[in-house]
């Protein structure tokens, strides 16, 4: 963890950095298409590409009920992830609010501040007796607030790509990790969520994360230790 907060704190890559990398790649995967007699432009590869993805078929998958939010929180809890359900938006400051006043006997303390995406930056946070900013995680914050990309209700996952608006360290490096899912965005599968991201990103984004409870590791003696390389809790807001 100690790794993961220092390159937190590391200058953002300028502009012409990331250009640089992305011409860097062009020409190592032009390399390698010319080794291996791939003569086709990009276009047209990527073209066969999306044809191979649509005319495959889908593997034996288990049978999902038509409940899908349903699903997805009798799934997420299964992953020790903590669930409330909420009907607008604006009931997430006053969630998040109670579900820290009940955390204050375990961690000694209540997160009272911490940090969001952007698309929460205008909630209203004071009047829950929350201090919340907009901005990406420096390391040191204890309470991390996102959204996510889609849910899937097969396991209880939450999805999320990264972005400038959609900073992945907000839900990784702080202790509690509350995450807002639109009901609406709850998906059967994996399938129907790499579907959806190829439908309204197009490429696929650098970064993608598939979160299912708090972060846990069995390595010593088998036992399952929360929080080894990530957050100890992981709390979901499903809306509507």
């Amino acid at each position: 963890m100690s790794a993961c907060r220092a390159d937190a704190r590391r200058p953002s890559v300028s502009a012409d950095g990331l250009a640089d990398n992305r011409a860097a790649r062009d020409r190592t995967l032009a390399r390698v298409r010319s080794a291996l007699g791939k003569k086709l432009p990009d276009a047209q590869a990527k073209a066969n590409a999306e044809a191979n993805v649509t005319i495959h078929r889908h593997g034996p998958r288990p049978r999902m009920p038509a409940n899908l939010r349903e699903r997805f929180i009798e799934r997420a809890r299964d992953m020790s992830s903590t669930v409330e359900s909420i009907a607008a938006i604006s009931d997430v400051p006053r969630a998040i609010a109670h579900y820290l006043d009940t955390l204050a006997p375990e961690i000694g303390g209540q997160p009272r501040a911490g940090v969001c995406w952007p698309e929460f930056a205008t909630l209203d946070w004071s009047a829950a007796g929350l201090s919340i900013v907009s901005r990406p995680t420096l390391g040191n914050d204890r309470l991390g607030i996102t959204g996510c990309f889609c849910a899937i209700a097969e396991t209880g996952t939450i999805v999320i790509t990264s972005g400038a608006a959609t900073p992945t360290a907000t839900a990784i490096l702080p202790d509690t990790h509350v995450a807002i899912v639109r009901a609406e965005r709850i998906v059967s599968g994996m399938e129907e969520a790499f579907a959806l991201i190829r439908a309204e990103q197009g490429a696929t984004p650098r970064a993608l994360n598939l979160i299912s409870g708090p972060s846990r590791t069995g390595d010593i003696e088998q036992t399952i230790v929360l929080g080894a390389h990530g957050p100890f809790r992981v709390h979901l807001l499903v809306v509507g």
